[in-house]
């Protein structure tokens, strides 16, 4: 089988001739270029020879073009993070604007994409990484998200439109440049981060807004969710092709994911 054959297979429950293999990591001095972000992952690839390539996109690209500082200090996983956020304050909220998918940080990333595209050797399927809305709103504002959707959630659920609609716009773009997949990050469906009930109001509709507007597309889906005590099933309904979470660290199990929800699971 080739890679691409074997994935898609795997997303199918389909027989393989072998399980495929893909891991990663961040390249934090190097990916605030295209080029060097490109680079990374293509030698990456050509060292390891994996199934797929997850590319290695800052954690924080989604939110430098909203006025967020980013920084790597020093983390042993590799990952940049907000030095500044953008938002301090309750009122900057309304300052949150959608932004042009091809320029800034976005623009760059979509760069990286064509680069790592055009340089690949053979059909590994490349994935895109995307936030998730509710994400992205973290990482503009840290702890006062948290007070916010407690004390202002109108104006948190305004700015979630806006982020929407950027992200939604921004996956067509990946579309269009010819990504096979994305790599769907929520880092906030968990009980470590956020309430299940403000998870189920602040998180989930979001979600299913960028994933529905994927619908005919060729490109399919990969959930990561991030973290420990994770919201599993609700995030299990999801329109996606595969899920990951960490399942050597949290429930449920590989198996048990298995059976409880409907596409491929992804262990590590």
């Amino acid at each position: 089988m080739t890679k691409r054959e074997r994935i898609h297979a795997a997303l199918h429950r389909q027989p393989v001739d072998r399980l495929p293999v893909a891991f990663w990591q961040h390249v934090p001095h190097l990916d605030h270029t295209a080029r060097g972000l490109a680079d990374a992952m293509l030698a990456w690839q050509r060292r390891w020879d994996l199934d797929l390539v997850k590319i290695m996109s800052s954690g924080v690209y989604c939110v430098e073009d909203w006025g967020c500082k980013v920084a790597y200090q020093g983390s042993p996983n590799g990952a940049k993070t907000c030095t500044q956020h953008a938002v301090r304050q309750t009122a900057d909220w309304a300052r949150i604007k959608p932004l042009d998918p091809g320029r800034g940080a976005l623009g760059r990333e979509l760069e990286a994409l064509r680069l790592i595209l055009s340089g690949r050797s053979d059909d590994v399927p490349v994935l895109h990484t995307v936030f998730a809305p509710l994400t992205i709103a973290r990482k503009l504002a840290g702890e006062q998200l948290d007070l916010d959707l407690r004390d202002h959630p109108h104006a948190v659920m305004g700015a979630l439109d806006v982020i929407t609609e950027t992200v939604i716009r921004y996956v067509a773009e990946a579309g269009k440049a010819g990504a096979d997949g994305i790599f769907y990050v929520s880092q906030t469906a968990s009980r470590d981060v956020i309430a299940e009930g403000d998870h189920s109001r602040f998180g989930m509709p979001y979600s299913w807004r960028v994933l529905e507007s994927l619908g005919g597309s060729h490109m399919w889906t990969m959930l990561h969710v991030h973290g420990r005590q994770i919201y599993f099933d609700r995030s299990a309904t999801l329109p996606v092709a595969a899920m990951n979470w960490h399942d050597r660290l949290t429930a449920p199990t590989l198996g048990d994911g298995l059976r409880r929800f409907k596409g491929a699971v992804v262990g590590g």
